[in-house]
């Protein structure tokens, strides 16, 4: 019985050493040799300072840049989720209709228009920093205006939107997206 009990806990020693310890080291080291960028977070840093991270969405309020998807979460990384509620859910329903209405409002155009969902429609992580090149494109009008561009920088505008879309995953997984947090970056460049 003593014999068993000591190879168990040799074992859950040279377990604990092999995966708690020696795993992770190399894992991490790996990582910071082959990606550092996106092993660090993919930090934006800006002037010496950490503006953001290209990973995690970010709340804009200001009508001079491109709004983010809605979060259920407050854009808090901690406790990532969703609201969690169904379909049928009337709270669902009437944040929809309000971020419907807001976003509508907010941009200038009918009510009536077809707005893309991730717009209406908080993410399953409530951290998504990306939306779509029409999400983008539907923002154009209000930015171009907040900010007093001449046609020529709305163009400009337009074709950094064109430039940043970036392709589904392998050609074939998800759709055709925007960074909103590099979107905004750009736009203070113009």
């Amino acid at each position: 019985m003593k014999t068993q009990a000591k190879i168990a806990l040799k074992f859950l020693l040279v377990m604990t050493i092999l995966t708690g310890i020696i795993y992770p080291l190399l894992m991490t080291g790996l990582a910071q040799l082959g990606f550092p960028h996106k092993a660090n977070g993919s930090l934006i840093i800006q002037d010496g300072k950490i503006i953001g991270s290209e990973l995690i969405g970010q709340k804009f309020d200001s009508i001079i840049y491109f709004c983010s998807r809605p979060s259920a979460i407050g854009y808090n990384p901690i406790p990532s989720g969703a609201s969690n509620y169904g379909p049928t859910s009337d709270t669902l329903k009437k944040q929809v209709a309000a971020r419907r209405v807001l976003f509508a409002k907010m941009n200038s155009i009918p009510y009536e228009s077809v707005i893309p969902k991730e717009m209406i429609f908080a993410s399953g992580s409530g951290l998504d920093p990306h939306i779509s090149p029409e999400a983008a494109l539907m923002q154009v009008d209000r930015i171009s205006q907040s900010r007093h561009f001449s046609i020529t920088r709305k163009e400009e505008l337009l074709k950094i939107i064109k430039d940043m879309t970036e392709a589904p995953q392998f050609l074939c997984m998800g759709e055709p997206r925007i960074n909103v947090l590099l979107l905004n970056l750009m736009l203070d460049k113009i």
